[in-house]
């Protein structure tokens, strides 16, 4: 990608975008959430020729699902989603007012359902999780290039 200057000096490798989102607490939240996550990364694409591919795409909606179905299924109240994008990664955020750290299980191949965590840590750059004041805050980063060290 091409660096380019705006008027304030700044390149578009500084630019960071980012949207917010307050999910209800009930089953849409889920679909709304990847609703939210597709809207936005296509805003990404078209609004400020930020590459993003459809691996990325798919990737995104996939670690927003299942973040968001664990905050639902784990936490009572609200779920607060906040997406980013710079010139190198896609930010998912997802908090939460359950204060228990999830950890990823052992692997197990007979063991039905509880994989999310797994699942999000098999496709994400990297998984930050934050205990907060009240809940906790988890980070999920996916790397815009299909090689994340290139």
């Amino acid at each position: 990608m091409g660096s380019h200057t705006s008027g304030d000096g700044r390149t578009e490798q500084d630019v960071t975008l980012r949207a917010g989102y307050a999910l209800e607490a009930d089953d849409s939240c889920i679909a709304d959430a990847r609703h939210h996550a597709a809207a936005f990364l296509d805003q990404a694409r078209a609004g400020h020729r930020v590459p993003v591919s459809s691996r990325v795409r798919d990737l995104t909606q996939l670690v927003v699902s299942e973040l968001v179905t664990n905050a639902r299924k784990y936490a009572p109240g609200p779920v607060l989603m906040e997406l980013r994008v710079t010139a190198r990664a896609v930010e998912i955020v997802v908090w939460d007012s359950e204060p228990t750290v999830p950890a990823a299980r052992a692997a197990d191949p007979g063991r039905i359902g509880q994989h999310g965590l797994e699942i999000v840590k098999a496709v994400t750059e990297s998984l930050f999780i934050e205990q907060e004041p009240v809940g906790k805050r988890i980070t999920a980063r996916i790397a815009l290039s299909e090689h994340p060290a290139a």
